[in-house]
């Protein structure tokens, strides 16, 4: 098999950086970009010089990217000729809509999660159920605090075994740069079980979860509290030891400067990774703590970027580039360059 010819739908905050992870894989080929108006991120790509054939969705005035000089390919559909799979990362509903298309043109699809999840035959994690997406033609992501939660439960619970967990996510209010939740001076709650909970039991139907959302007015990232309960008591240190192996896992400490989600976020920064993300998740070393036979601990959800490596996980195992969980985010990792800090 030749590479994968992959084309991304939707040129937004998770398509710009689904483009760029894509670039990266060396047994993958980014296509181009479909989107429907020069936004700030196709003004952005046109000033960096285009790196990715930029394509038009239906709807689409052309002489607005013409008379901005910025280079257009073709239309959506040219695109679509032209790939043996699609990032779906167009606002939500628009890629149920879409998927009719892809049907039609018989090519696969990953739908992120804004979708509803009838949208796909696989509700998919790479490290959860990898084996699950082998040769599917649709399969949606887990949203990024999912994702990031599903890391930490599956790290424990393939390590020691978990019955159930409770969660308390301390949700960002909009990403940056995000103006439609208005200026805010308050705290928001979420009726529970939050929609997280009931789809960490759709991907691992074996554990019992339950949790809380509070919307907070802050952008950079999430932060995620986590009680889980082993089949056999995990003390701090089997937890932290199994937590400092996962490659898609940081382990911080508050003594190190990692104070908060802004900590993590300047990090990233001064990293130089670009737009300061973070593929893995942040862990407090300090917020492990044992509670009778139950766990406790903190996680840190970057969540512009957090699914990026899972989505690459999907394309993998949609065309069985790799057989297994471990061999397939394995490579993801290696390209992303995912876990060589440890």
């Amino acid at each position: 098999m030749g590479k994968i010819k992959v084309g991304v739908a939707g040129y937004g905050t998770i398509g710009q950086r689904l483009a760029d992870g894509v670039a990266k894989q060396q047994d993958m080929e980014l296509i181009g970009v479909a989107d429907l108006a020069p936004t700030l991120a196709i003004r952005a790509l046109k000033e960096k010089g285009m790196p990715y054939d930029l394509y038009l969705v239906d709807g689409a005035d052309k002489s607005k990217f013409d008379e901005l000089n910025i280079p257009v390919a073709g239309t959506f559909m040219d695109m679509l000729d032209k790939v043996d799979i699609v990032l779906d990362s167009s606002p939500g509903g628009i890629g149920a809509k879409n998927k009719e298309i892809y049907l039609k043109k018989g090519i696969k699809a990953i739908f992120q999660g804004g979708e509803s999840n009838s949208v796909a035959d696989v509700f998919f994690h790479g490290y959860a159920n990898y084996e699950k997406g082998l040769n599917q033609d649709y399969l949606k992501l887990t949203s990024c605090n999912t994702t990031g939660l599903i890391r930490t439960v599956d790290c424990l619970d393939r390590e020691f075994g978990i019955e159930k967990v409770a969660i308390t996510i301390i949700r960002r209010v909009a990403d940056p740069g995000d103006y439609h939740r208005g200026l805010t001076n308050a705290l928001q709650i979420d009726k529970a079980p939050s929609h997280q909970a009931v789809d960490l039991m759709t991907i691992m139907p074996h554990i019992d979860a339950t949790g809380i959302l509070v919307h907070t007015p802050v952008t950079h990232g999430h932060i995620i509290t986590v009680v889980a309960t082993g089949k056999n008591k995990i003390t701090k240190q089997q937890a932290l030891d199994a937590f400092q192996k996962h490659p898609r896992i940081r382990v911080v400490r508050l003594a190190d400067g990692f104070l908060g989600n802004a900590s993590l976020f300047k990090y990233a920064r001064d990293l130089g990774n670009p737009r300061g993300d973070m593929y893995e998740v942040g862990l407090w070393e300090d917020s492990i703590v044992e509670s009778g036979n139950d766990i406790m601990y903190a996680i840190n959800i970057p969540q512009e970027s957090v699914t990026i490596p899972e989505t690459i996980d999907a394309i993998r195992a949609a065309f069985a580039l790799q057989g297994t969980r471990e061999e397939g985010t394995a490579k993801t990792n290696e390209y992303l360059n995912i876990g060589k800090f440890k």
